[in-house]
């Protein structure tokens, strides 16, 4: 196997100055989410205008243990201590069907933590969720087109918040169970965690598919550990996140695969996926940035026509279902300022919706972003040409470019680290949907299908210092689950 540039060969004990710098990066964070946790604190208290009664989370203070509770501490315990090994050591075609499987054990745990009324079966029961939307649509078709006179507040039957603020896709997903005989909140709960843990398969097939299988292997015990699967189990939002991942996975193994069938079959199911994802949540247009950065990454568009080909597929039937995208999404902007959105003060958001990050994507992510990031302008350096051996650059050689694609149809090298530039491109996306105004509180939910991929940058952190890091990331996610009660 060639060396993968995104993890340096063998043991290589990790510099004081890069550990000090690592710490430091994880202590920002957590300064990050102390500060706008006490400020929030102190604006609710008074104004009441943010909505969140423990922000930057929606959650309330609530030190409790449940049935969940000795599952997810086993399951956390045996991720540290024999996760890395196993990630090493297991066949490759064995290795995302364990990390889903992990991941699976790890989600319902945390979820189980709250009961499993209050933790799964209830959970997409409430007002504001879309089971209870869901006897609306007897007749789908009608249902559809009238679809858009109910999303302002002041409209008849206006939907609640969930169903008015995503595209169709998002409530007919639960329509669709319930006519396959899995209606209810219990077999709801149970979709979203089974799809969302399969984030974690996702991105190891990504990360390799783009040739950096060593790298994906260390990520793996990060990917499963999130602190992100808190909301995972149980939110839609663990679903959309899973539809993105794989719509990147596919996209990945499109633009690498060498028979054309599969890079064909790829491109097709990635743009399929990709359609799917406009159509479940509008903030996952968004997704053009990693899709851009990935392309951009592999140097090829070979995958673009089939890949625009398949997007088209949801959007078209929608459209010709009567769901207008467009009609929807600028009465949703209207709806957003009608409720809690155009009371939420954007100042405090701004940076309230950051610390969310720090709760979801974990404290290694912090450190492994800080060495992507540093790494981040050596590989960026001047495209060289085919013959120019690679140069590393950054830290332990990361940002090291490797291979040249002849069929491309750009210059330069062929491929960037994706340790390095999916995740920073995620961080990108992020900051864009920060700017906007239009994801004002819930982001730890609302933000899954780009949190959920920070944990791989666990993989730039030196070898020694992995293990500690993995077992920040699974205490931080059991003091989150054990001390607040999350609305997800």
């Amino acid at each position: 196997m060639p060396a993968d540039p995104a993890v340096p060969a063998g043991p290589v004990a990790a510099p004081a100055a890069g550990r000090r710098r690592d710490l430091a990066a994880a202590g920002a964070g957590l300064v990050l989410f102390a500060v706008v946790a006490v400020v929030g604190t102190r604006i609710e208290h008074r104004t009441g205008k943010l909505h969140a009664p423990w922000p930057p989370l929606l959650a309330t203070w609530d030190p409790h243990v449940g049935p969940g509770t000795p599952a997810a501490v086993a399951v956390a315990v045996l991720a540290v201590g024999y996760g890395p090994r196993l990630a090493e050591r297991l066949p490759w075609r064995a290795l995302p069907w364990a990390a889903w499987a992990a991941a699976m054990a790890w989600t319902w745990s945390l979820a189980l933590v709250d009961g499993w009324r209050r933790g799964v079966a209830n959970r997409l029961t409430t007002r504001n969720e879309y089971l209870v939307e869901v006897p609306r649509f007897r007749h789908a078709g009608a249902t559809l087109r009238d679809f858009t006179h109910h999303i302002l507040i002041g409209s008849p039957g206006n939907w609640n918040a969930h169903v008015a603020g995503h595209p169709a896709a998002a409530v007919m997903t639960f329509v669709g169970l319930d006519r396959i005989g899995l209606g209810g909140g219990a077999w709801a709960g149970a979709f979203v965690i089974t799809t969302g843990a399969s984030v974690a398969a996702a991105v190891l097939v990504a990360l390799r598919a783009l040739g950096t299988e060593r790298a994906a292997r260390t990520a793996a015990p990060f990917l499963v550990l999130t602190p992100g699967a808190v909301w995972v189990g149980a939110s839609a939002d663990g679903y959309f996140a899973a539809v993105a991942a794989w719509a990147l996975a596919l996209s990945a193994l499109a633009a690498t695969a060498g028979s054309r069938s599969r890079r064909a079959a790829a491109a097709l199911g990635s743009g399929l996926l990709l359609g799917l994802a406009l159509y479940l949540s509008y903030g996952l247009t968004l997704l053009v940035v990693p899709v851009v950065a990935l392309l951009w990454s592999t140097r090829t568009l070979r995958p673009l026509p089939l890949l625009l080909l398949g997007a088209l597929v949801v959007p078209v039937c929608f459209t010709l279902a009567g769901f207008d995208w467009w009609d929807a999404y600028r009465l949703l902007k209207i709806r957003y300022y009608q409720g809690a959105g155009g009371d939420r003060p954007y100042s405090y958001w701004l940076f309230g919706d950051l610390g969310t990050v720090l709760a979801a994507a974990g404290l290694a992510s912090f450190a492994g972003l800080r060495r992507a990031l540093a790494a981040g302008p050596g590989a960026l350096r001047a495209p060289r040409r085919p013959s120019e051996p690679a140069r590393p650059s950054g830290l332990a050689g990361l940002g090291r470019l490797t291979g040249f694609s002849r069929t491309s149809g750009f210059s330069g090298p062929s491929r960037l680290d994706p340790v390095l530039l999916l995740p920073c491109a995620m961080l990108l996306a992020l900051l864009a949907a920060d700017l906007s105004g239009m994801s004002k509180a819930e982001t730890e939910r609302i933000w899954l299908p780009f949190t959920l991929w920070l944990p791989a940058t666990a993989a730039l952190l030196p070898a020694p210092d992995r293990r500690a890091w993995l077992a920040a990331q699974a205490v931080l996610a059991l003091l989150l689950n054990h001390l607040l009660l999350t609305y997800w």
